[in-house]
């Protein structure tokens, strides 16, 4: 089977969270899942709100679905969507 390469926004519940705690339990939560190689970046969205951006690699034959509630779970975290999934090479 493949790998995916997966792109999740992460919307923290207000501007005044602190991102690196989302982060790290975010990156726990992805690799007990099965994820591997997580990165992270934050986007700018408005009003000093910024969202967490993920980036890792998914195998193929696994729903993606319950890794998304359980992101959802993480205190602070108001909403969860995949933004891009696709067939890695390599």
């Amino acid at each position: 089977m493949g790998i995916t390469a997966v792109k999740i926004k992460i919307m923290p519940s207000s501007p005044d969270v602190n991102l690196e705690e989302i982060k790290e339990k975010a990156k726990e939560k992805i690799e007990k899942a099965g994820g591997k190689n997580s990165q992270f970046e934050e986007e700018a969205i408005a009003f000093g709100l910024k969202a967490i951006i993920t980036l890792f690699a998914w195998p193929e034959e696994q729903e993606i679905e319950p890794l998304e509630e359980k992101l959802k779970e993480i205190e602070n975290v108001n909403s969860v969507q995949v933004i891009d999934m696709r067939r890695a090479f390599g």
